[in-house]
């Protein structure tokens, strides 16, 4: 697992939103409570940004160079579901 939050060099921001107590966010804060220490250790100069809001339908917005901005709908994926998309934006520019 640690291996796959090695960020590359392009990626300038990791931007979670969620809501802090719907059900449709389950998953996102427990793969966050999990998975969040590894991200950071392995990228202590990326901010990695957690955003709380009532009823929002969880998501993942990756920043890259120059202003470039994707997102990925994180709504009903399980752990690992999030984590190949974390992976897959991590890695693309």
């Amino acid at each position: 697992m640690a291996a796959r939050y090695a960020f590359t060099n392009q990626l300038k921001e990791l931007r979670f939103l969620f809501c802090q107590t719907g059900e449709h966010s389950a998953a996102v804060r427990s793969f966050l409570q999990k998975s969040y220490p590894v991200m950071k250790k392995h990228n202590p100069n990326t901010p990695i940004l957690i955003r709380e809001a009532m009823g929002i339908e969880p998501k993942v917005f990756a920043r890259y160079e120059f202003g470039v901005e994707k997102q990925e709908s994180l709504t009903g994926l399980t752990d690992k579901q999030i984590e190949e998309k974390i992976t897959n934006l991590a890695k693309s520019s």
